[in-house]
């Protein structure tokens, strides 16, 4: 039987190539290449900063703590995400408010967002945050969120795993303008299924270089910044340790990969698109299923291509029986924030879209 499995990372010779000339350089940990991958991943996601980790995660824990977020604070989350975006919320004892989706796109609900936070300052909140996050690759009410963020004098940290590349703009007579332009920190993941892939990794942007050299002491230790360039001819072997940092750094046989695969992504952009589109094409007789679609003034990543099962016409779980049957498996269907125990039994009200929506099978 074919195997088809859920995502194949794209990697040719020329990562293969980078990822030798690491090696045989003797310099495997976070160095030139690293270094190289940051500066050349900034002017491509036109940021003047670039903080490469081990992860997107990380990316979110640093940019939170760069922004001084305290215990008992509450940060906006929206519910259709991964745990991660909910879990870096709790690392310092603040709380997510868990927020609804859009049906047309399933990212956050601007409205629900403004209710919900009323709710929670009436109650005695302190909401100081909210990290929208690019469901499947679209971007969503940037526009809505920055407004958001104005009136309630909220940070705005991007959850953009998704989206590398995307782009928006405000009307259609408006330029262009790609993902994190509206945020003071934007958060990417190259995991291993994403758009681009350094196996594990992540990276941080931001206009601020305040933000950009607190993210980078913190993402080693709390180093000073000194200690970045010790081993080499203008540095010094004198370092202090500044803060209680962490341990996330990205190693430079990652960044190896992230080099080529970065000057690859808008060519596999253009393949995802036709493929969503050859997708859209073949399904589109299914009365049965709700296909996703890019909305005005958005170009779209595709890095899932979500198909919804409407609740009531056909069961899931029979779907992707029959699917794995035809070889063709995907390898998860969608689980939103109300799913994780933890969050869900304290955090998870009045979320009526996400509730009656959660049958989705990304592929």
């Amino acid at each position: 039987m074919l195997s088809i499995p859920f995502y194949k990372p794209s990697i040719g010779e020329a990562e293969i190539s980078e990822v030798v000339d690491c090696l045989r350089s003797g310099w495997l940990t976070t160095g030139p290449k690293t270094k190289q991958f940051e500066a050349e991943f900034a002017r491509y996601i036109q940021h003047s900063h670039a903080v490469a980790v081990n992860s997107c995660t990380a990316a979110l824990h640093l940019a939170l703590e760069a922004i001084g977020l305290k215990a008992g604070e509450t940060v906006v989350v929206p519910t259709m995400t991964f745990a991660a975006t909910a879990e870096v919320v709790r690392y310092f004892n603040a709380i997510p408010l868990l927020v609804d989706c859009r049906p047309d796109d399933l990212n956050i609900d601007v409205g629900h967002a403004a209710e919900r936070i009323e709710f929670a300052l009436a109650n005695g909140a302190q909401v100081t945050a909210i990290i929208p996050v690019h469901y499947g690759g679209q971007l969503g009410d940037v526009r809505g969120i920055s407004a958001l963020a104005r009136k309630y004098n909220l940070h705005v940290i991007e959850d953009a795993a998704h989206c590398c590349p995307a782009y928006y703009r405000d009307d259609s007579h408006a330029p262009w303008k790609t993902v994190g332009t509206g945020a003071e920190i934007s958060c990417f993941s190259f995991y291993a299924n994403k758009t681009i892939t350094t196996g594990e990794g992540g990276m941080a942007c931001t206009e601020s270089q305040e933000y950009a050299d607190r993210m980078r002491i913190m993402s080693l230790h709390g180093i000073s910044r000194d200690a970045w360039k010790r081993y080499t001819s203008e540095g010094s072997w004198y370092y202090e340790i500044v803060a209680p940092g962490f341990k996330y750094n990205l190693t430079d046989i990652a960044a190896a990969i992230g080099l080529h695969q970065l000057r690859k992504a808008d060519q596999m952009h253009r393949r995802r698109t036709q493929l969503a589109a050859l997708y859209s094409e073949l399904l589109s007789d299914m009365d049965e299923i709700i296909l996703p679609r890019t909305m005005p003034d958005r170009i779209h990543s595709w890095h899932l291509f979500s198909i919804r099962v409407k609740a009531g016409v056909i069961d899931r779980a029979q779907v992707i029986a029959e699917l794995r049957k035809q070889a063709s498996a995907p390898a998860s269907t969608g689980c939103p924030c109300t799913c994780i125990l933890t969050i869900a039994r304290h955090w998870a009200t009045n979320l009526p879209i996400v509730r009656a929506r959660p049958r989705f099978i990304p592929s």
